[in-house]
C-alpha cells in the first residue's frame, strides 16, 4: 500500500496529465479559430454592448455586457469561466482584460475583471468577449496536493492519513440523539453520524432519497452549536441550490464566488450583495471611484514630462494608494463583519481558495455532490476543516475527465468512492421518494444491492391513461433507423428514433384524461440529439401545450418528472454503445421519472453488452417491452 505522500504524489501526476490534455483539447477546439468562428460556435460574444460598470470587494472592477442575438442562441460561457475581455478598436496599448464570469443570464453577461480600472475602450465598439483556457483551478488543484503532502503535525495531517486509510477514524458518543419528525430513520442516523463523527462521515444518497434534506438537516443541528460551517459542491449550480434550501430553513447563507443563475433567492445571499446593501458601502464605492480617478489622470502624465509634472503624477499615484489602502481597510472590516455574522458559507471546491475565506478555518466543512468531484479539487477545502461530511453516490454521474490516460490510472475515482470501501460504517439512505416500485427495481438491483425501498403512497404510482406500464422499451431492431454523426461538432443523433418517441407522444396526448396535465422530460445521452429534438419539437404545434423539457441526460441530473423519455440513439452493426458504456449515466437516466418511464432504443445494438441485456430482459418481465414497428405510420 502505498504511503499518504506518495498516493498524493500519484493524484498529482494524473492531474498533470489531465491538465496538459485539457489545453490541447482547448487549443484545437478554440484558441486556433479565427473571430468569426469562435463567435459562430459560441465561444466567443462579439461585438458587445458595455451596459453597466463598477467595482466589486478586492478592489477589482466589473462590467456586465449585452449581445445582440436571438435569446436562445448556443454559447459555451458558464458562471466561473476564465475569459478575455477585449477591444478590436486600433491604436490600443492594452486592448485586453482578463475575467472571471460572475454570471450568465439569457444575453447578458457580467464578468469581473484582474484589474482595478475599468478599461477606458469599453464603450468605444467593437468590444467583445473570448473564452479562455482556465489554468487558475489546476493551479488551486495542485496547490492543495502539495499543501497535504506536506502537511506535517497539524489537523490536515491528520486527516489526510484518515481519508487515505493509514488511521481509523472516530467518533464521540451523542449524549442526545437529533430525530426530526419530518426525516427517516435512515435520514435520522445520517444526521445523529455527522454529528457525532469526530474526523469524517460519508452519507451515500441513492436517487430520491433525500439527499439535501438530510443534509440541510443537518447544518441546521450544527448551526446551533458551531460559528461558520463551510458548504461546498463541484458546481454553481449545486452551490446555489444548497444556498435556496439553507436559507429557506432561516440559515444566515452568505455566498462567495460566482453564481450560476441570476435571481433573487441567490443573489441576496452573496457576499456582494450583502457589501452592497450595507451603509457603509456607498462610502467604500466613493472612495474606489476616487483611486480610480487618481490613477487615470496620474497614467495620463508622461515620464518625460518636466519637473512639476513629474510631481504632479507622484503625488495622484501616492493620492490613488492612499485611498486604495483606506477603501481596502473599510471593505475587509466590513467582509470580516458579514462573514462572522453567518451560519453559513457557501462555495465552490475551488471557490474556497477564494481570498476572503483562504484563512478561515471550519470545525465542519461539507462536500456535496462529492462522486462528481475529481479528488484534487476536494483538498482545497479539506484544507481548511477540521472534519470533513461527504454527501453523494459514487453509482450516478462521475467527473469528467479528458485524458484518457489519467481516467485509466484513476483520476476518474472520486475520494468518496475510496471512503466507500475503507471506512467501516457510511450512511446510506434507503427510502426513495420519487420513483414507482417497478422504475426503482432495477437500478435499486443492480446498483444498491436491493436495499432501497419506496415511500407509502410512492411505489404503487401510476399514470391514468392506458398503456400504464411504469417501463415501456420501444424497440428499433430491424427497422434500419441508423445513428448518424455531425460533421462538425462529432456528436451522433438519430432522427427516425425520435419520429418513434413523438408517435409515443401524440398517442399520450390523445388518451390522457381532462385534467391530468404530466410533467415530461425527453433526455438523450448525446448533445447532437437534444438539439434535433429541440428543433423537432417548436416546429411541431401539436406538442406545444404539453409541460415539457429536452435536455442530456447529464444536464438533467438532479431533476424529475412525472413521465421521463430517454433516447439512447446507438444503432449500428457493429454493436457500438460509445459512452452508454458508462452504465452510471443510465442510472441517471432510468431514476428521473416519477410514474413512468419510456426508452426507445435498439436493442440489437445495445443487447450485446450484458448490463443492457440485463436491462432488456427486466424491461420483458414488467410487461413493456414493444416494438417500434406498432408505431410506424402506414401511408394513406
Amino acid at each position: 500500500m502505498p504511503s499518504p505522500t506518495e498516493e498524493l504524489q500519484q493524484l498529482a501526476a494524473l492531474l498533470q496529465l489531465e491538465k496538459e490534455e485539457d489545453l490541447e483539447q482547448f487549443k484545437q477546439r478554440v484558441q486556433r479559430l479565427p473571430l468569426t468562428e469562435r463567435k459562430e460556435k459560441g465561444y466567443a460574444w462579439y461585438p458587445v454592448q458595455v451596459i453597466k460598470s463598477g467595482y466589486t470587494y478586492g478592489e477589482r472592477a466589473y462590467v456586465t455586457i449585452e449581445r445582440d442575438v436571438p435569446q436562445d442562441s448556443h454559447h459555451h460561457f458558464r458562471a466561473g469561466m476564465v475569459v478575455n475581455f477585449f477591444s478590436q478598436q486600433p491604436g490600443l496599448k492594452r486592448p485586453e482584460r482578463t475575467g472571471v464570469v460572475n454570471f450568465v443570464n439569457k444575453n447578458r453577461m457580467q464578468i469581473i475583471l484582474n484589474s482595478k480600472d475599468l478599461p477606458e475602450w469599453m464603450k468605444l465598439g467593437l468590444v467583445g468577449v473570448d473564452l479562455l483556457f482556465d489554468e487558475r483551478t489546476y493551479q488551486e488543484m495542485e496547490k492543495a496536493l502539495k499543501q497535504a503532502m506536506n502537511a506535517k503535525g497539524d489537523r490536515l495531517a491528520e486527516l489526510r492519513d484518515i481519508l487515505l486509510g493509514v488511521r481509523p477514524t472516530q467518533n464521540t458518543s451523542l449524549a442526545h440523539t437529533y430525530l426530526p419528525s419530518q426525516l427517516n430513520p435512515s435520514q435520522q442516523a445520517a444526521v445523529n453520524d455527522i454529528l457525532s463523527a469526530r474526523d469524517i462521515a460519508v452519507v451515500h444518497g441513492p436517487p430520491g432519497t433525500g439527499k439535501t434534506t438530510t443534509l440541510v438537516q443537518a447544518v441546521k443541528q450544527l448551526a446551533q452549536q458551531e460559528h461558520n460551517i463551510l458548504v461546498t459542491a463541484p458546481s454553481n449550480t449545486a452551490v446555489d441550490l444548497l444556498v435556496e434550501r439553507l436559507s429557506a430553513e432561516g440559515l444566515n447563507v452568505t455566498r462567495i464566488g460566482n453564481i450560476s443563475r441570476v435571481d433573487e433567492q441567490v443573489i441576496r445571499h452573496t457576499l456582494e450583495m450583502k457589501i452592497s446593501d450595507h451603509p457603509d458601502s456607498k462610502n467604500i464605492k466613493k472612495i474606489k471611484i476616487q483611486a480610480a480617478e487618481a490613477r487615470r489622470k496620474a497614467q495620463k502624465f508622461k515620464r518625460k514630462f518636466g519637473h512639476e509634472e513629474r510631481a504632479e503624477r507622484h503625488r495622484l499615484f501616492q493620492e490613488a494608494r492612499e485611498l486604495s489602502a483606506w477603501g481596502r481597510q473599510m471593505e475587509d472590516r466590513l467582509i470580516e463583519q458579514i462573514l462572522d455574522g453567518s451560519q453559513v458559507i457557501a462555495a465552490t471546491l475551488v471557490g474556497t481558495a477564494n481570498d476572503v475565506i483562504s484563512r478561515r478555518k471550519f470545525r465542519t466543512v461539507f462536500i456535496d455532490e462529492a462522486a462528481q468531484a475529481l479528488e484534487p479539487a476536494t483538498w482545497i477545502p479539506i484544507a481548511r476543516a477540521s472534519r470533513v461530511i461527504f454527501t453523494g453516490d459514487p453509482f450516478q454521474l462521475p467527473p469528467t475527465v479528458k485524458s484518457r490516460k489519467a481516467e485509466k490510472e484513476g483520476l476518474n475515482i472520486t475520494l468518496i468512492e475510496k471512503l466507500l470501501k475503507r471506512l467501516p460504517q457510511v450512511s446510506l439512505l434507503n427510502v426513495q421518494y420519487r420513483m414507482n416500485d417497478a422504475i426503482m427495481a432495477f437500478s435499486n438491483q443492480a446498483f444498491y444491492e436491493g436495499k432501497l425501498t419506496a415511500a407509502p403512497g410512492v411505489g404503487g404510482q401510476r399514470v391514468p391513461l392506458l398503456p400504464d406500464d411504469p417501463i415501456i422499451f420501444i424497440d428499433t431492431a430491424g427497422c434500419g433507423f441508423d445513428e448518424k454523426m455531425h460533421p462538425m461538432y462529432k456528436s451522433r443523433y438519430n432522427p427516425e428514433e425520435f419520429l418513434i418517441l413523438r408517435e409515443h407522444l401524440y398517442q399520450l396526448i390523445k388518451a390522457k384524461p381532462e385534467g391530468y396535465e404530466p410533467s415530461i422530460a425527453i433526455i438523450s445521452p448525446y448533445r447532437e440529439q437534444v438539439e434535433h429534438m429541440q428543433q423537432m419539437i417548436e416546429e411541431d404545434e401539436g406538442l406545444q401545450a404539453l409541460d415539457m423539457t429536452v435536455n442530456t441526460i447529464d444536464g438533467f441530473q438532479g431533476q424529475e418528472r412525472d413521465i421521463v423519455f430517454i433516447s439512447l440513439v446507438r444503432s449500428n452493426p457493429k454493436g457500438e454503445i460509445g459512452f452508454l458504456n458508462d452504465y452510471r449515466r443510465m442510472n441517471v437516466a432510468i431514476t428521473r421519472a416519477r410514474q413512468q418511464l419510456i426508452i426507445v432504443g435498439d436493442s440489437a445494438t445495445v443487447g450485446a453488452d450484458e448490463f443492457y441485456s440485463r436491462f432488456l430482459s427486466f424491461c420483458e418481465e414488467e410487461g413493456g417491452y414493444q416494438s417500434a414497428w406498432a408505431y410506424l405510420q402506414t401511408p394513406d
